[in-house]
This record gives structure tokens, C-alpha cells and sequence, in this order.
């Protein structure tokens, strides 16, 4: 089955594509900086984007967003994923918690933070994982919630809380039920506005020594009003499931994009640099990186898109979404390491993209669960489905 990209969503692609090579690639020095100019790089990117008519195309129309149908999301979502920052400047980074919001808030919080959160003036984040609980076994975390009269009252700590000193809010995953029967029926999603007391950013937790906006966070007795719930009690998992399913194909088609940028570079340099009277691109063992970079980035994407289509098609997809987080993440960390390893030296330095794309990378394999769990859980599902 081919995958060619569709007519409808072609333009608006090729479009994105420019914004993100033209825009958003040059100004990464800055962007990575940090501090003020950063910031005001951004906001001017941002302008850039919706003046161009290509902000925040995955979020639902009616919340201001662009209306794109998943597939054809999808589709965009890899061109955007060529820079780690084309998100953030194209008004994506939003797009999984604002979807939860919109499928599970009460109306109160709906309409305090469904609209700036997609017109990009707020920002949310998410806490599930907790610095001494497994991440592979969630049940198992501590970070508890208990009702007391018209309040949560939570106690406990998470960390991996992405943007949470930016963040207007994080909702948090939380043990509610402590007499449930199955433990994936033990917890729920509460809303915590960030300046509610209690709520404590311990530290940004440094990965692969970057600061990503990673933080620890600790509850300390924090009390938020009971519609503050996100859907039923003690449907944790449900949501977390509807979250990160798509979610995953997101990821895939943006280490797709950062794979294929990562495999142009190593193209550009192969043809440009010169070893023993020849280019690097004569030699047989630089090929292969080629033919195996190519080979993969190809696998993986047809993998993602006929994920991508039986989640347009209604289908959980289980099976393709953990393939393709374990394949996905695998072919990232291979095509970039090989650029490095073509580019030699200078691979390994902050002169090009590949040292942060490989870092980022290194990272795919952990993130929204390790490969390890995914294989297992991947491959009883296809074994139930053959023997059935």
C-alpha cells in the first residue's frame, strides 16, 4: 500500500515545510539560547505563522484551531518536525492537552483554557511520571488525591513535567480510589492551576545536559475544587490512553522529520567533504549509511501513516501505534547517529543540529514508555490476534 501525500493537504505542506526551513531552522542558535532574545525570537516566529495562516492547523476549528482532519495532520506534523521548535512557533505543542481538555473538562475550565491555550497565550503541562516510581508500571505511583468535602486535596511528586514554570496549569494523575478492584481503575486527572498553594517546582531537571523545561514538582497538600476532575473518577488510564495514542503518532511523524533533515545533512556532507583524493560519497562503507538511513526512514514512515489511518478509521490501533513507538524511536537515534559519524568531529559540537538531535533522540526510547514495554504489550496483542 502506497502513502503518497494527498492533493488536499500538499500546498499546505510544502508551505510549512518553507516556514520551518526558511524560519524556524536559521533562527535555532538563538532559539536554544534561552533567556529574553529567545523568547523574543519566538513571539516573532509565532507572529510570522499566523499571519501566514499556519498557526495551530491541528486543533479543532471551533477552538480557533486550523480544522486539519487527523491524516492530514498528520502529514504536516512530519515537515513540522524537522526543528524541535517547529511546534512551538506553528502553535502545536498544545494540540494533545487541549483535545483532553475539550473531550473531558467540566465547561467551567473549558472556558477558561481552551481558547488562550490555542491562541497561544497560555500554556499547560502534564504530570504522570514520579522520580521513584517505574515509569513501565504507572499503577504503582504514589502521588495520591483525596476528597475532602468540596476539595482534592493532593499530596505527592512528579517530575518529567514538561514546561511547568511556564504552564498556567498541569493536570495531574493521581491515586483517588483506594478500594479499587483493578488498579487501573485506582486513579483520575485533577486540574491544578500553578499558583495554587502547595504547588512547588523543586528543580528543572537537566537531561543529557540540556535543560529541556523538564521540572520536579511537589504537592504539598495542594487543594483544588472537585469539578477541577477531568472525566470520571477513576478513569486515569482512560484518558491517559486517549491522550497518548495519538500522541505517539505525533512523536513518530516528527522524528520522521527530524530523521529526514538528519539524512539530508548527511547527504549535503558526504557530497561536499573530501578523504584520501575523493569525496566521502565514493566510499562504499559511507554508502551504506546512506542505503540503511534511507531503508529505514521509509519503513518507519509507512508504519506511522497506516497507523495514522486506522486511528482516522476509528480503530484504537494499538498494535501499529507500539510498533511504530518502538520502530519509530529506533530509526531516529540510527539516521542521526550516523550523520554524526559522518560529519566526524564537527557532528559531535553544536556547529550543526545532530549533537541536540541526538540527545532528543536518545530520549524517543524512554518517553511515553520505554521500548521494552511496548515490545511485550505489542507482541501479546499480535500473538492473541494470530492464535485467535
Amino acid at each position: 500500500m502506497l502513502f503518497p501525500v494527498p492533493g488536499r493537504v500538499r500546498e499546505l505542506r510544502d508551505r510549512v515545510h518553507a516556514f520551518v526551513t526558511e524560519r524556524v531552522e536559521p533562527a535555532e542558535p538563538v532559539l536554544n539560547a534561552g533567556g529574553q532574545e529567545s523568547r523574543d525570537a519566538l513571539d516573532l516566529l509565532r507572529k510570522e505563522a499566523k499571519e501566514a495562516g499556519l498557526w495551530a492547523l491541528g486543533h479543532p476549528a471551533e477552538l480557533g484551531g486550523g480544522g486539519l482532519p487527523f491524516l492530514d495532520y498528520v502529514y504536516v506534523n512530519e515537515v513540522q518536525g524537522r526543528s524541535e521548535w517547529g511546534q512551538f512557533a506553528l502553535g502545536t505543542f498544545t494540540l494533545q492537552d487541549s483535545l483532553m481538555l475539550h473531550k473531558y473538562a467540566s465547561p467551567r475550565w473549558r472556558e477558561r483554557y481552551l481558547a488562550p491555550m490555542v491562541a497561544g497565550e497560555l500554556s499547560p503541562s502534564f504530570a504522570m511520571t514520579e522520580p521513584d516510581v517505574a515509569g513501565s508500571d504507572p499503577t504503582g505511583m504514589r502521588t495520591t488525591a483525596e476528597l475532602d468535602g468540596d476539595h482534592w486535596v493532593i499530596r505527592g511528586r512528579k517530575w518529567f513535567t514538561s514546561g511547568a514554570a511556564q504552564a498556567a496549569y498541569t493536570t495531574v494523575m493521581c491515586r483517588t480510589e483506594q478500594d479499587a478492584e483493578s488498579p487501573h481503575r485506582a486513579f483520575s486527572m485533577i486540574i491544578v492551576p500553578t499558583d495554587t498553594p502547595g504547588y512547588r517546582i523543586l528543580r528543572e531537571t537537566p537531561v543529557l545536559g540540556m535543560n529541556g523545561g523538564h521540572y520536579e514538582v511537589d504537592y504539598d497538600g495542594v487543594r483544588v475544587p472537585a469539578d477541577n476532575l477531568l472525566g470520571p473518577r477513576g478513569h486515569g488510564f482512560v484518558i491517559a490512553q486517549d491522550r497518548l495514542g495519538p500522541g505517539r503518532i505525533f512523536h513518530c511523524m516528527r522524528w520522521l522529520g527530524q530523521a529526514q533533515r538528519a539524512f539530508e545533512l548527511m547527504c549535503a556532507r558526504l557530497d561536499s567533504r573530501v578523504a584520501f583524493g575523493e569525496p566521502l560519497s565514493a566510499k562504499q562503507l559511507m554508502q551504506q549509511h546512506v542505503f540503511e538511513s534511507y531503508a529505514q526512514i521509509q519503513a518507519a514512515r509507512l508504519l506511522t501513516l497506516q497507523a495514522a489511518e486506522r486511528i482516522d478509521a476509528g480503530d484504537q490501533a494499538r498494535i501499529e501505534i507500539g510498533a511504530i513507538k518502538v520502530v519509530g524511536a529506533r530509526m531516529l537515534h540510527d539516521v542521526v547517529d550516523r550523520a554524526v559519524q559522518v560529519h566526524g568531529a564537527a557532528g559531535l559540537t553544536d556547529d550543526t543540529p545532530l549533537s541536540r538531535m541526538y540527545r532528543h533522540a536518545r530520549e524517543a526510547r524512554l518517553y511515553d514508555g520505554p521500548d521494552e514495554v511496548h515490545v511485550q504489550s505489542t507482541a501479546r496483542r499480535i500473538l492473541r490476534r494470530v492464535n485467535a
